[in-house]
């Protein structure tokens, strides 16, 4: 589990992050959600160490990475998947070197053990074919599920997605959820997604914290959203009539099923 403790972060005189607290559950997809600039990716961006918290505490299976050491935090990183908006694959790189880059990087395996490993991943997201190809030879679906492989290679106990559908249609990315998803569950990992993607909300969010102006103003799962009374909550979710018809819906149902 990942917990964040009265979490704070200022850049100058602003502060974007405003005493958060929550948890990020073990074998869970964990879903950051808010509005652009609400300071979500600030908070992604502190959990994995990109930024450091002006206060507040960070722990990782109750490590507190804040204080972390630099041979600590090394350590920690070799426990860390990152699955980056865009997929940011090297276009040098085929796409079996790719999915081996962080084995090379951090393990001590030998090159056939890192290439075995590498193929098992690009296997596991169905790119067993794939991995002469280049890049900019396949599909962003596929090097989206190239990036995930590489994200996966050293089997991490907690796993980073940021805008993990950004760029992709709507087909695509549903295959992009269930992957995310199963992979989560198949590895009992702790799994942080960034995202905007409301049918990614309603689909996979089993745990899911709503960060709004700088606040945590809410967490729950997918099933609670529907009834939710927070204000603002519903109206950052339910802001299109589409969600608006689908919550309508839903209450309706429950309704019928009371008279029952």
């Amino acid at each position: 589990m990942i917990q964040v403790k009265n979490l704070q972060k200022r850049f100058d005189d602003k502060e974007v992050l405003k005493g958060i607290t929550a948890d990020f559950k073990d074998g869970k997809c964990n879903l950051i959600i808010g509005q652009s600039g609400a300071g979500k990716t600030v908070l992604m961006s502190c959990i994995i160490g990109l930024f450091r918290p002006t206060s507040g505490e960070i722990l990782y299976d109750g490590r507190d990475m804040v204080k972390m050491k630099l041979k600590q935090w090394k350590m920690l990183r070799r426990e860390v998947g990152m699955l980056f908006q865009g997929s940011a694959l090297f276009d040098s790189m085929t796409v079996l070197e790719n999915a081996r880059f962080p084995l090379d990087m951090f393990s001590e395996m030998s090159e056939k053990e890192r290439n075995e490993r590498a193929q098992f991943c690009l296997e596991r997201v169905n790119l067993g074919d794939a991995g002469h190809k280049y890049p900019g030879e396949i599909s962003g679906g596929m090097q989206k599920r190239a990036a995930i492989a590489r994200a996966i290679s050293l089997n991490p106990k907690y796993l980073f997605c940021d805008e993990p559908n950004s760029g992709l249609d709507p087909k695509t990315s549903l295959v992009i959820d269930e992957l995310i998803y199963s992979i989560t569950h198949e590895f009992n990992m702790t799994t942080i997604i960034n995202t905007h993607d409301m049918n990614s909300v309603m689909g996979i969010g089993e745990n899911i914290v709503f960060i709004d102006k700088g606040e945590k103003a809410w967490q729950g799962n997918s099933g609670e959203i529907m009834d939710s009374t927070n204000e603002r909550l519903n109206s950052f979710i339910f802001a299109s009539d589409l969600f608006k018809k689908i919550k309508a819906e839903s209450q309706l149902e429950k309704m019928k099923g009371s008279h029952d």
